[in-house]
C-alpha cells in the first residue's frame, strides 16, 4: 500500500477490525519509511448489476432509490431510519447473492413490498399504490382486503 505521505510502498499492518457492520475491514498502517500512520479499507468487490426498467431501458442499481421509496413510504410513520437502512441492506444484499448481473424492476419492487408488509402495514399500503399503480379505489380496496385477509 502506497504511502499517502511519502509514497513509499512498504506499510505494515498495525490493526485490522471489521467495519460497517463487518461489510469491510478497518486497517491502521504504519509507512516503513515515515512512520506516519494512515487509514485503508478493504471492501468486497462487487459486480455491477443493471435494472431493466418497465419501459425495457437499462440503468445502474442504485441502493439510494430503495432507500428514497422506504422513506417517502414511511413518512409520517413510527418506523426508525435504522430499520429502513437495514431493509435497503437486505435487499441490495439479496439481488447481490443471486448471481445475476441483471434484474427487473418489479422485482426490485415485490422485495420492497414483501419486507416493507412486515415492518409497517400502512407503509407498505403507501408502496404498493405508487408501485402496483392503483387504478381506482376498487384496485385499491382488493389490495386491503388481500392484507386484511392474510393476517
Amino acid at each position: 500500500m502506497k504511502c499517502p505521505y511519502c509514497s513509499y510502498l512498504e506499510s505494515k499492518v498495525v490493526d485490522s477490525r471489521p467495519a460497517d457492520e463487518g461489510a469491510s475491514i478497518r486497517r491502521r498502517r504504519e509507512c516503513l519509511k515515515c512512520h506516519k500512520r494512515f487509514t485503508t479499507y478493504e471492501t468486497m468487490e462487487c459486480l455491477p448489476i443493471m435494472v431493466i426498467k418497465k419501459d425495457g431501458s437499462r440503468q445502474s442499481f442504485d441502493r439510494n432509490k430503495i432507500l428514497g421509496g422506504l422513506i417517502r413510504a414511511c413518512e409520517k410513520r413510527p418506523v426508525p431510519y435504522q430499520t429502513l437502512e437495514n431493509l435497503a441492506n437486505e435487499i441490495e444484499q439479496y439481488i447481490q447473492n443471486q448471481m445475476e448481473r441483471e434484474i427487473s424492476s418489479s422485482e426490485i419492487g415485490e422485495l420492497v413490498m414483501e419486507r416493507l408488509k412486515a415492518v409497517d402495514e400502512v407503509a407498505y399500503v403507501r408502496f404498493a399504490s405508487v408501485y402496483r399503480e392503483f387504478k381506482d379505489i376498487d384496485t385499491f380496496m382488493a389490495e386491503l382486503n388481500n392484507l386484511l385477509a392474510n393476517k
